[in-house]
C-alpha cells in the first residue's frame, strides 16, 4: 500500500508536468522555459500555487494574480494520471509492468486532452511513446497472441533462432507497424476518394503507440473502439450542436486515447519470461 501512495503522489506530479505539455507542445514551445505562468496575465506562478490539485482548490480555480479562471483540465489530468498510477502499483507492485501501464494511461491521458482541446497529437508523446513501449518490450512479454504466431511462423521459415526478449521487441514492433499502417492506408484511401484529408497522421502514430505496448491484437481493439466510439459520440454531438459535418474535425485521437486505457485495464497482463 505505501508504494501505491507514493505513487499516486508521484502520478500527481507527472500529471501536473503533463498539464504544461498539453500547453505547450502544439505551439512548439519548450516545456522547461520560461516556468509556469498564467496564460491570461502571465505572471509567473509560485510553487505554493502549483501544487497538484491542493493550489487549484485553495484558489478556487482562479489565477491569484488576475482572477482568470484556470481550467478544470489542470486537476482533472493531475487526478486522472494519480489514479491511474495508484491502481497500476497497488495491483501489481513496484514491477516493470506497472510502471508500463502507468506511463501507458499517462501519456493516454495527456494525448486525450491535447487533441480534444488542440487536434494536435504531439510527436514527443506518440513517437517518444512508441520507443518506450519497445524498450519495455525487452523486459515485460506483450500481451498478445497474433503478433508472436506471425513472428514464429516468419522465423520458422528463415531458420533464425532468438531469444524471448527479442522475440517481444520484434512482436511488439509487428503491433505497431501492422495497425498504424492499416490506419494510414485506410485515411489515404478516404483521401483519394473524397478529395479531402480525412485523418491526422497523429492519430496513426498514436496506434502505433499503443501497439508498441500492448501488442497487435489490443492495438487493432482499440482502434476498432476507438473508431466506434468516436462515430457514435462525434455524430451526436454534430447533430446537437447543428455543425457542419462536412466541416467539422472529429478528434478521433481522444476517443482513441480513451479506448487505450480501457485495453490496458482489459488486456491479459504477461507474467513474465
Amino acid at each position: 500500500m505505501l508504494e501505491a501512495i507514493f505513487a499516486l503522489l508521484f502520478g500527481l506530479v507527472i500529471g501536473s508536468f503533463l498539464n504544461v505539455c498539453i500547453y505547450r507542445w502544439p505551439l512548439d514551445l519548450s516545456v522547461v522555459k520560461p516556468r509556469s505562468h498564467c496564460v491570461s496575465c502571465e505572471k509567473t506562478i509560485a510553487w505554493y500555487d502549483n501544487v497538484p490539485l491542493l493550489s487549484f482548490m485553495l484558489l478556487g480555480g482562479r489565477c491569484r494574480y488576475c482572477k482568470a479562471r484556470i481550467s478544470w483540465r489542470y486537476p482533472v489530468v493531475e487526478l486522472a494520471v494519480g489514479l491511474l498510477w495508484f491502481y497500476w502499483v497497488y495491483t501489481y507492485g513496484p514491477t516493470a509492468l506497472a510502471a508500463k501501464l502507468s506511463i501507458l494511461t499517462a501519456l493516454s491521458v495527456a494525448l486525450t486532452f491535447s487533441d480534444l482541446e488542440e487536434r494536435i497529437l504531439p510527436d514527443e508523446m506518440t513517437l517518444g511513446g512508441t520507443v518506450i513501449g519497445l524498450a519495455f518490450a525487452y523486459f515485460v512479454p506483450v500481451p498478445d497472441i497474433y503478433a508472436p504466431a506471425i513472428l514464429s511462423l516468419i522465423l520458422l521459415m528463415t531458420g533464425i533462432t532468438v531469444s524471448d526478449a527479442i522475440r517481444s521487441v520484434a512482436s511488439a514492433a509487428l503491433g505497431a507497424g501492422l495497425p498504424a499502417f492499416l490506419l494510414w492506408f485506410g485515411g489515404w484511401l478516404y483521401e483519394k476518394v473524397r478529395r479531402r484529408e480525412g485523418l491526422g497522421l497523429g492519430d496513426v502514430k498514436l496506434i502505433a503507440m499503443v501497439g508498441a505496448f500492448l501488442g497487435l491484437q489490443n492495438a487493432l481493439m482499440t482502434l476498432i473502439l476507438g473508431c466506434i466510439a468516436g462515430s457514435i459520440i462525434g455524430y451526436s454531438y454534430i447533430k446537437l450542436t447543428h455543425k457542419d459535418p462536412s466541416t467539422y474535425e472529429l478528434p478521433l485521437g481522444s476517443f482513441l486515447g480513451l479506448a487505450t486505457i480501457f485495453m490496458a485495464f482489459a488486456s491479459e497482463k504477461p507474467t513474465g519470461w
